[in-house]
């Protein structure tokens, strides 16, 4: 006989609150335990064609590391300095950026900046803080996140965790469904291959087009010549997994610094704003159908103001379990509605059950 409905939620209560208090009590210090699982998860379904090609578990896990340390070394090679380099660059350069705008509006619209004007006050004023606290900011984000993920975590204890979790993730998934509530285990299942479904959609799938459209864009910016190219690709990639942001606000900067490097050279600026166009009809036509689908069930809203809540809560871990969770609490919502449609509170006495139900 399953257990009273009140009682349940009481118990699911209990789970939710040692779970969020867990997660601002330990903080950072599961921060490597949160990457390892999320690297797991994103590469289990490599482990498991590499397995169904006739592979062991071991093998597919060890081809699946070497890959990793291979791309992670050429990356930190080859990719990150550059990328550090020029968004500190850009930061410098910003106040300069800045005076050039203020002197192609001064040609054009010479009324809007006159000395003294509110215009002309707020751009030396944004340039001026954007010089002296961006650089600054970038450099204490590195600070931090390299005090946050010293050496031991981010190139021992993240691995290795992934790869032990990689290894054994059909077995601890076969442990999780044994333990489950007999009475819910079916409801449970049902659940958990939903959230399952959003998130390998959002997460592995909006993760590669990230990825796809980030690589896409520095290169064909630093082949047109754009100075910070790099930096803007991957800033437009990054942020491409909240839909059109991405390439407005990376078409907007790349296009803004084209304007001022390439002024009369109307080609190279129009091959600038043709590389995000063809990114989006990449993405929009090609790359979203293929990798994600068409129904992912994570509103872009929804998805903002989850990563701005569990980021001032618990932090850079609560930006990482932002998504899973508010994938989470998204399906079990619908699970609720759905319930609540076929209960007498929505229905009334008057409406008759299907056969069905």
């Amino acid at each position: 006989m399953a257990l009273p409905v009140r009682q349940q939620l009481k118990y699911w209560g209990i789970a939710a609150a040692v779970f969020f208090v867990a997660l601002w009590w330990l903080g950072d210090v599961i921060l490597p335990f949160v990457l390892g699982g999320a690297v797991a998860y994103f590469l289990d379904p490599v482990a498991d064609r590499l397995e169904r090609l006739g592979a062991s578990r071991a093998l597919a896990t060890a081809i699946i590391t070497l890959g990793a340390i291979l791309i992670f070394v050429l990356l930190a090679l080859l990719v990150v300095p550059t990328l550090i380099n020029q968004a500190v660059a850009l930061f410098d350069t910003a106040p300069k950026v800045l005076q050039n705008l203020q002197a192609f509006l001064t040609a054009k619209f010479p009324e809007l900046l006159d000395q003294g004007s509110t215009l002309r006050q707020s751009l030396t004023a944004v340039g001026e803080t954007i010089q002296s606290k961006g650089g600054q900011l970038l450099q204490t984000a590195l600070t931090s996140v390299g005090s946050l993920l010293n050496v031991v975590m981010l190139f021992v204890i993240v691995p290795v965790v992934a790869f032990y979790l990689l290894f054994d993730w059909d077995r601890m998934v076969a442990k999780i469904d044994d333990l489950l509530p007999r009475d819910h285990a079916p409801t449970i299942r049902q659940l958990a291959r939903e959230i399952d479904s959003t998130l390998a959609s959002f997460i592995r799938g909006m993760g590669t087009v990230c990825l796809i459209l980030g690589t896409y864009y520095a290169v064909a910016l630093m082949l047109v010549g754009l100075q910070f190219g790099l930096v803007v690709g991957a800033f437009a990639g990054l942020i491409t997994f909240i839909p059109y942001v991405g390439a407005l606000l990376g078409g907007a900067l790349a296009i803004g610094l084209a304007l001022f490097q390439f002024w009369g050279d109307w080609v190279s600026i129009g091959l600038v704003a043709g590389i995000f166009v063809l990114g989006q009809v990449i993405e929009g036509n090609v790359l979203t159908p293929k990798l994600v689908g068409n129904s992912v069930g994570l509103h872009p809203v929804w998805l903002i103001f989850a990563l701005s809540v569990f980021g001032s809560l618990f932090g850079f871990v609560g930006m990482l379990v932002a998504v899973p969770v508010a994938a989470a609490i998204g399906v079990v919502m619908r699970f609720i509605i759905s319930r609540y449609k076929d209960s007498r509170l929505y229905r009334g006495l008057d409406t008759p059950y299907s056969d069905a139900e």
